[in-house]
């Protein structure tokens, strides 16, 4: 995946800031130990002595096999009374070694492969992508909704001409299954597809659920069609490739997408393809994401295509919400 200097940079710097972290920690645990445990100081002062013998023993030439074995042997024996020692004492073998947050490349974010070659660890791939979902949410209202703050005394409990349910006890079947789809969601969760007219509770509950699921430790993004869209298309025709597949990747590789407000973007030839590529590429990945619209199916299908209409009808459990604007309207707890 392609990232902006921007986010590589930062990246490296968190990187940075962990090995240093472990560093200075580890010299805090050393200083207390040795304070304790005199014996392992010297131990360590000795094993210094021996690295600098050894280079020494090679530069020297001679029988140079035999006097780095010697010394190999030597620093061994001192290892494991350093080991010895800790054990005794109630320390693990390793007390005296740097705590990385990953064991694998040591916080450098490079290891070398099967091949030899020098590669991205994970651990980096992996803080990239945060900081790239980060950059996408700091503009979302993901702390402003919850399942506490959604009110069902909004929604009328008359039955409309041409519905066998009212609005309450629909809004409240769609209430119960978010809470249980947040509750209980996981990297297999179902897709959603919430439609219904403005102001019904759409974004609340699909926040609500990104606010539990963060809580659980996966990865949210929230973005609104129109400013996503919006800063794609920018950066595709302003020839800023980069930071159009920075995007991309940022919203096809997260562990949930909420992308709201699908259809109030600009609509056009590049929109309605991003669009597209976008959810097929995330049901491609059996990447769970949410959708909320105002638009009927029909609606959807002229605005994009059939084969789009397809993937949802196909892919998606579908929540049609009932009810009257309730914006603006005072919200109170749901019992």
């Amino acid at each position: 995946m392609a990232y902006s200097n921007k986010i590589n940079q930062m990246a490296e710097e968190a990187l940075n800031s962990r090995r240093m972290k472990a560093l200075q920690n580890q010299e805090i645990a050393k200083k207390q130990i040795f304070k304790e445990l005199p014996r392992l100081e010297e131990i360590e002062r000795q094993l210094a002595v021996i690295g600098t013998e050894t280079a020494k023993a090679v530069v020297r030439g001679g029988n140079v096999k035999e006097a780095v074995a010697a010394l190999a042997k030597k620093s061994l024996n001192l290892q494991q009374e350093m080991k010895t020692i800790l054990f005794q004492n109630g320390y693990s073998k390793d007390a005296l070694e740097p705590k990385y947050c990953c064991s694998i490349c040591r916080d450098t974010g490079r290891v070398d492969n099967e091949e030899g070659r020098t590669v991205i660890c994970r651990c980096l791939k992996k803080l990239r992508s945060e900081i790239a979902c980060k950059e996408l949410n700091d503009s979302s209202p993901l702390s402003l909704s919850s399942f506490e703050t959604f009110s069902l005394d909004n929604y009328s409990m008359d039955i409309s001409e041409g519905y066998s349910i009212s609005p309450y006890e629909r809004m409240k079947k769609i209430y119960v299954y978010c809470k249980s789809y947040a509750e209980n969601f996981n990297e297999k969760s179902d897709s959603l597809f919430l439609r219904g007219a403005t102001g019904l509770g759409k974004t609340h509950l699909s926040l609500a659920i990104a606010n539990e699921v963060i809580k659980k430790g996966y990865g949210v993004v929230y973005v609104s069609a129109p400013d996503i869209v919006g800063k794609m298309e920018h950066s595709h025709f302003s020839y800023n490739y980069d930071r159009e597949e920075e995007i991309l990747n940022s919203l096809t590789s997260c562990d949930l997408l909420i992308f709201d407000d699908l259809g109030t973007e600009l609509s056009n030839n590049y929109s309605a393809s991003a669009i597209y590529n976008l959810i097929n590429t995330r049901l491609l990945r059996n990447k769970p994401t949410i959708i909320s619209t105002n638009l009927n199916l029909k609606e959807i299908e002229s605005a994009y295509s059939k084969r789009f209409v397809s993937r949802i009808v196909g892919n998606y459990v579908k929540m049609d919400f009932l009810g009257t604007d309730n914006r603006g309207v005072k919200i109170v707890k749901t019992p």
